[in-house]
């Protein structure tokens, strides 16, 4: 849903990232939620740029390097989700009621042995696979679904010219 500009303070800012080779989606299983899977995402630090932030994720996520040169292209609006009731409580003492991203496509051309989920301090996921585009909306976990649905809407052309 587009951003209540009223409501930014209440969303955690940050970025998402539709990872793509070959015409698919990277798509990581959550730690520490077996069996959800999500595309890579993230808060901005203060001081960073939403590019800034969407280069760290993924290197923090995938253990890929990628540059803005990777960028295929970007959502026109900042997009908002709202995390369960009951979770809200659990993330960042309860301040945010969701996150408002940037989301952007970017292109992967390497070898899928360079991705490590390994490279942080918090890994996020415990296992990752590449999903035909219309399958990311499926696997999604519930609160992200209609997100995904305009991301992946919105993206689609640039993630089909990935191939």
């Amino acid at each position: 849903m587009p951003l209540n500009p009223q409501s930014k303070d209440v969303y955690r800012p940050g970025v998402g990232v539709v990872l793509c080779k070959g015409g698919r989606v990277f798509v990581g299983e959550r730690l520490d939620t077996p069996g959800a899977w999500q595309l890579p995402q993230g808060g901005i630090d203060p001081g960073e740029t939403p590019h800034q932030a969407l280069i760290r994720e993924v290197s923090e996520e995938t253990g890929l390097i990628i540059t803005s040169h990777d960028i295929l292209a970007e959502v026109r609006e900042w997009l908002a989700y709202d995390l369960p009731a009951n979770v809200i409580p659990l993330l960042f003492g309860g301040r945010y009621r969701g996150q408002r991203q940037k989301w952007f496509a970017v292109a992967y051309g390497g070898p899928d042995a360079a991705i490590n989920l390994r490279t942080s301090d918090a890994p996020e996921f415990s296992r990752w696979q590449w999903l035909e585009p219309d399958r990311v909306v499926d696997v999604a976990v519930s609160f992200k679904r209609a997100l995904y649905e305009q991301v992946m809407a919105e993206l689609m052309v640039a993630i089909l010219d990935a191939r």
